[in-house]
């Protein structure tokens, strides 16, 4: 649960990080682009740890599921309960992946005032699947 805990802080402190410096770009166009760069490769880092904590997670909770302990995390997943793990897979892992690399790309070519809007729409997307996320760590106890 720690790691979930510091790779979703890691998550959400650098989305809201390089949106916010992605807006100082338009704000101040002469700063260099490096900083923005490296803010959206330490996105890109987090959001690659927080998908491998939460495969682990979902690993170790069904291969340590025992019959007595009551319904598996695979029967929750594929439940009609389990519409909203899929919405925190969708948003909260799929959606930051695709968008920070979009990030990326325009970051590298210069084009800060796409790669900030585009980083406004992945905050959204790390937000939704976060609060998806805790609610999922309060509803079943494993901290995707």
């Amino acid at each position: 649960a720690v790691l979930s805990f510091v790779s979703s802080a890691a998550l959400l402190g650098g989305s809201c990080t390089a949106m916010i410096l992605g807006h100082w770009y338009l704000v101040l166009p002469s700063m260099d682009i490096a900083h923005l760069q490296s803010m959206v490769r330490f996105h890109i880092g987090s959001t690659i740890a927080r998908v491998v904590v939460i495969t682990a997670a979902v690993w170790i909770a069904i291969a340590g599921w025992e019959p007595g302990l009551g319904p598996s995390f695979q029967h929750y997943v594929l439940s009609s309960a389990g519409v909203f793990f899929w919405q925190r897979v969708l948003f909260g892992l799929f959606g930051p992946g695709v968008l920070s690399y979009l990030t990326w790309e325009t970051a590298k070519i210069r084009s800060t005032q796409s790669a900030t809007g585009i980083l406004y729409v992945d905050f959204f997307t790390v937000i939704v699947g976060e609060i998806l996320a805790k609610y999922l760590h309060l509803s079943t106890l494993i901290p995707v």
